[in-house]
């Protein structure tokens, strides 16, 4: 089944390269939301966005007259608006329970990436692309639970992680090949051959994992 077009007034300034934009277009896509979106160069701010957000920050979403420029906010806000399908569980303990491995990605992941991509050599890199590695290494065996992070269903959390698994090959990480890590693999299989992950993805996106489209 196609992703259903919902119309909408919105705009979004996105970086097409960035994983914290991606989330939020995995979000617009998944909810088949119909948005301008408009591709920044983060070292060329336009002078339409710096008049919307104080933080000259990308990405930043703007629906009338509401402008966010934090992508958790907007991630909770866009499954509040468009509600079908959910991206949060329905029960107060669940609903926590991921607003806290969102936390947790921002808090151990996010930082590491961050590092990877701002390093200016590759061995100035390494050793957070090892770290990375070695976490993801680490929970690969959960995987194997539920189809989606923890969860049975697609979540806002899996919004988060993806756009960061998609870029591995960039941050230098390789995964092993064994028995330990497979449900990790077999996750991102599941997640990257998604209708609404594969309508997020820009031109530059599609260019890091060019052997997945052949």
């Amino acid at each position: 089944m196609g992703v259903v077009t919902k119309r909408s007034s919105m705009t979004y300034f996105s970086d097409n390269g960035d994983h914290y934009s991606h989330r939020v277009r995995i979000v617009l896509a998944e909810k088949g939301v119909t948005v301008d979106t408009v591709e920044v160069d983060p070292l060329n701010i336009p002078a339409e966005l710096s008049e919307l957000n104080p933080y000259n920050s990308l990405p930043t979403l703007v629906d009338r007259e509401l402008v966010l420029y934090e992508t958790s906010v907007m991630m909770e806000y866009l499954d509040e608006r468009f509600p079908h399908p959910p991206l949060l569980p329905v029960y107060p303990v669940a609903r926590a329970e991921s607003r806290q491995f969102v936390y947790r990605i921002e808090k151990d992941w996010c930082p590491l990436v961050n590092k990877i991509l701002q390093a200016t050599t590759k061995a100035g890199a390494m050793p957070y692309s090892t770290e990375l590695g070695d976490s993801l290494h680490a929970v690969a065996p959960i995987f194997a639970d539920k189809p989606f992070f923890m969860s049975e269903e697609f979540t806002l959390v899996d919004c988060c992680l993806a756009p960061i698994l998609w870029r591995l090959n960039q941050l230098g990480v390789s995964l092993l090949k064994t028995r330990q890590v497979q449900p990790l693999t077999e996750y991102m299989d599941r997640v990257f051959n998604r209708e609404s992950f594969q309508a997020s993805l820009t031109d530059s996106e599609r260019d890091l994992r060019p052997d997945f489209f052949s």
